[in-house]
């Protein structure tokens, strides 16, 4: 029997890499005859960079940035060839910032910038393939734009700092220096505009720190700056409004291309070969529900096995009866007969109990 493996990680718990060994460890305890590929996956979010970095056999990268609130760091991207594979959150991320820290008005894209400068100036990049899941930022990818070469512009012709607050009195965007950029394509987990209801700032804006003031003016500035930057038509572009608008910013200023993560994934590693080639595909997150079945890993996993004919199993931390109808077998490691924080814990011991199920079911 021919088993993939291709979970996306389960998030703050275990990388998709250990989701893999565990599974594979359960498996092999009940399953005498079986060959067991591997083949993690990711949307855009954290761990992106790294299953790429992995399936394409690349070589990491330190350069030197700004956090969201301008505090020198060291981000790392992935170098597979020509190719930078990067995520956003290594220099504009919720994570990197405490949350009694975070200001919206503050928070800037500059770091993602310098990190797409340093893979084309330092490390030769000819193709960049940038996550961008994660952010604290909401300057619709201005901040990006600025560490890049483009200029944002008072009235009296002064150049402004690339954040929200100071963007408020930008009336000119001045592109021309910015640098020569190579392909870059944009892999994001959401379906988002830029503004509106549904919009970057609506949205995510609140989980960054806005109120409901904050929410409105923030919005009406991003109309704005997307007016300057003559992207009005790419304001309604699903993704758009990813990681605070920077999905717009990397069309508007760069010309990249936004993909769906996980498509791109299974593109670049060759998931679907992979697939084709197996006779059980098994994967899974850490949770799986309705934002599931939007285009995310498992979801996305479980329509290329269908389609090939092959049988698919999820295995989760928590899986909501609305998603079930996607896989032939479902294990959910949480039930109510512990808190939840005891199912966190035993995650290991509890992903191979689930495993050794699926195993006893296969037969």
């Amino acid at each position: 029997m021919n088993i993939l493996l291709a979970p996306d990680k389960f998030k703050g718990t275990l990388t998709a890499d250990e989701v893999c060994v565990i599974l594979a460890r359960g498996l092999r305890s009940m399953l005498s005859d079986v060959n067991i590929t591997t083949c993690p996956i990711a949307d855009g979010g954290d761990g992106f960079a790294e299953v790429l970095c992995e399936r394409l056999g690349g070589e990491w990268v330190e350069c030197p940035v700004h956090d969201a609130i301008g505090r020198p760091i060291v981000a790392r991207y992935a170098l597979c060839g020509d190719t930078a594979v990067m995520e956003m959150s290594e220099a504009s991320g919720i994570r990197l910032v405490p949350e009694e820290m975070r200001d919206i008005w503050q928070a800037n894209t500059v770091g993602t910038g310098e990190m797409m400068r340093h893979a084309i100036e330092h490390s030769g990049a000819k193709r960049i393939i940038l996550g961008i899941g994660g952010s604290v930022t909401n300057d619709a990818g201005c901040g990006m734009a600025a560490a890049l070469g483009a200029r944002f512009l008072d009235a009296d012709g002064n150049e402004l700092e690339p954040s929200p607050r100071e963007l408020l009195g930008c009336v000119r965007i001045d592109v021309g220096d910015m640098l020569e950029l190579p392909e870059i394509l944009a892999a994001c987990d959401v379906e988002n505009p830029l503004l509106g209801d549904d919009g970057a700032t609506h949205i995510y804006g609140p989980q960054k720190g806005a109120g409901e003031e904050d929410v409105v003016q923030l919005d009406s500035l991003l109309g704005e700056l997307a007016g300057l930057a003559g992207g009005a038509e790419l304001v309604t572009v699903p993704g758009a409004g990813a990681a605070g608008g920077l999905g717009f910013g990397l069309m508007q200023f760069c010309g990249a291309e936004l993909v769906p993560g996980f498509d791109l994934v299974a593109r670049e590693t060759g998931l679907l070969e992979m697939i084709r080639s197996a006779d059980v595909v098994v994967t899974g997150e850490g949770k799986i529900d309705a934002q599931t079945l939007q285009g995310k890993g498992p979801a996305g996993v479980a329509e290329l096995a269908r389609d090939a004919g092959k049988k698919v199993a999820a295995v989760a931390g928590i899986i909501e009866p609305a998603a079930l109808h996607l896989f032939d077998y479902g294990y959910a490691l949480h039930d109510e007969t512990r808190p939840l924080e005891e199912t966190i814990r035993r995650g290991e011991e509890l992903l191979e109990a689930a495993a050794v199920e699926l195993a006893e079911a296969l037969g």
